[in-house]
């Protein structure tokens, strides 16, 4: 294994081409680049995005847990503040906090990291039957309803994946943001997945333009999706019991393979490399 290392890291150090290998400068990680774009950051709308639609409303809630009252944001002014009822808008204080029938005790430890994407995807439904914006007419309702609206598709969004929920639980709940611009020097891979996944890079180049080519990326889609599997176990288990930093070991290893599974799928009969570099 040591003999392959060299040969694969020319291909981390290499300059950029339309097939080569990088290492990510900022996250540490390769990704795989599709139009230049990062594979973990392609995603319809950004968790930073819908922090900034949450920072330019003002949810207060009311007592009701069927009631949200939006404060107007069209004055600064106390007196020309108004109010604006949806009934049976959701507890928007967090992404869990949405959907209380899918989590009625909250987030991990007081409730299991693994979810029922079916309860999760029903009770979705439900609350955007109830502020779907169609249902009010143009004006402040209509507004808040948009807001509304997009914010529980985020939250949605970001549950229904095990990846996104779990840098999701780390940054808003403990401050760990394995995604940050410095993530490549305080959240780094440990050095066996790290050669665990130039292993698959040189497999793909040495089988790539063969006959069987097509044949071994099967094969290597199949345990890339079982390496998934088994982080997202440890991963639930370490938030299971409230083990932060075993999680965010974890996490950074589920996001090298989420790249590595990107890439494989990408992949194409006389492929000899795939491009698994730093996205933004």
């Amino acid at each position: 294994m040591a003999s392959r290392v060299p040969s694969v890291a020319r291909h981390l150090c290499r300059p950029a081409t339309s097939r080569s290998v990088v290492t990510s400068t900022r996250l540490g990680i390769p990704q795989l680049n599709l139009g230049n774009a990062c594979v973990l950051c392609q995603h319809p709308t950004s968790v930073r995005n819908q922090a900034v639609i949450a920072k330019q409303q003002s949810f207060p809630i009311s007592s009701s847990s069927t009631t949200v009252r939006f404060a107007s944001a069209k004055s600064s002014g106390a007196s020309a503040a108004s109010e604006t009822t949806l009934v049976g808008a959701p507890d928007i204080t967090n992404y869990y906090t949405i959907f209380p029938k899918t989590f009625p005790s909250g987030p991990p430890p007081s409730s299991p990291f693994e979810i029922s994407i079916g309860d999760l995807r029903r009770e979705f439904l439900q609350l955007q039957n109830v502020v779907h914006p169609d249902k009010y007419p143009s004006g402040e309702a209509k507004q808040h309803a948009e807001a509304l609206s997009a914010r529980i598709n985020e939250a949605h969004r970001t549950l229904a994946d095990p990846l996104q929920r779990a840098q999701y639980l780390l940054r808003e709940w403990h401050g760990i943001d394995v995604t940050a611009e410095d993530a490549a020097t305080k959240h780094a891979l440990d050095a066996q997945t790290l050669i665990e996944v130039m292993e698959v890079q040189e497999t793909i180049e040495e089988v790539g333009a063969t006959p069987e080519g097509e044949k071994e990326i099967e094969a290597l889609k199949k345990e890339n999706d079982m390496r998934i599997a088994v982080c997202v176990g440890a991963l639930a288990g370490a938030f299971d019991k409230g083990d932060i930093e075993e999680a965010r070991k974890e996490c950074i290893r589920l996001r090298f393979w989420y790249s590595v599974g990107e890439g494989l799928r990408e992949w194409e009969p006389g492929l000899t490399e795939i491009r698994l570099v730093h996205g933004s």
